[in-house]
């Protein structure tokens, strides 16, 4: 899916939309062969806007368009969840809310063991026939100061297993099976995942038409 016939983003710094260091770091190795120098949000002290969008493009595009406006530079979002087929679809754009807990401090955190229980506890509610297809999806949005957007999608498919495997991964990745493999996202070599995964898919898709 794609929106944008503007400009490029081209070499240059580019702000990726985000507070997380360990994002900025994967999004950043992914764009440097591109010559595009990354800075977060983060780091620039620009606010994390409210994701109230309904789908996995409307919040992306809400955090790209945010951080665009208020540093007046080209901005790339991402946002991304889990959606299982026997569920609707769900959890989709709430995946994370799904992980979140009040710990006994009072603090907030996310409990992913306890999200993929959710899950599992939700298909045995339908039954040992109920289909176990599942796919993540991840959007890209980019936007520019002047109002301009992008959107990318990328997609994996697969299925669910339980209990959880492995520990390389985070998330959901240790009960998702990618088509075709018997290994779980948390069981694969990293660079595995990420030669396959959705994210990967969605690079794929605005290097192309950004760099191609």
């Amino acid at each position: 899916m794609t929106t944008h016939t503007g400009p490029r983003i081209g070499s240059g710094s580019l702000v990726i939309a985000t507070h997380n260091s360990g994002k900025l770091k994967e999004i950043s190795a992914l764009l440097e062969p591109h010559g595009v120098k990354c800075l977060s949000a983060g780091s620039l002290g620009l606010p994390e806007p409210a994701e109230t969008g309904k789908t996995f493009a409307e919040n992306a595009l809400i955090k790209a368009r945010a951080s665009a406006e208020a540093s007046g530079m080209a901005a790339l979002a991402d946002d991304s969840g889990l959606s299982v087929t026997a569920l609707g679809g769900r959890p989709g754009v709430y995946t994370a809310d799904w992980a979140e807990r009040q710990w006994f401090e009072g603090e907030p955190g996310r409990d992913w063991y306890m999200a993929m229980g959710k899950i599992e506890g939700l298909l045995a509610e339908k039954g040992p026939d109920a289909p176990r297809d599942a796919w993540f999806s991840c959007v890209l949005a980019l936007a520019w100061p002047d109002g301009e957007s992008a959107v990318y999608e990328g997609r994996i498919n697969g299925s669910l297993t339980w209990p959880p495997r492995g520990t390389l991964g985070f998330g959901y990745d240790p009960v998702f099976l990618p088509q075709g493999r018997e290994q779980t996202f948390a069981e694969l070599k990293p660079e595995e995942k990420h030669a396959m995964s959705h994210r990967a898919d969605a690079f794929r898709k605005l290097v192309a038409e950004q760099f191609g």
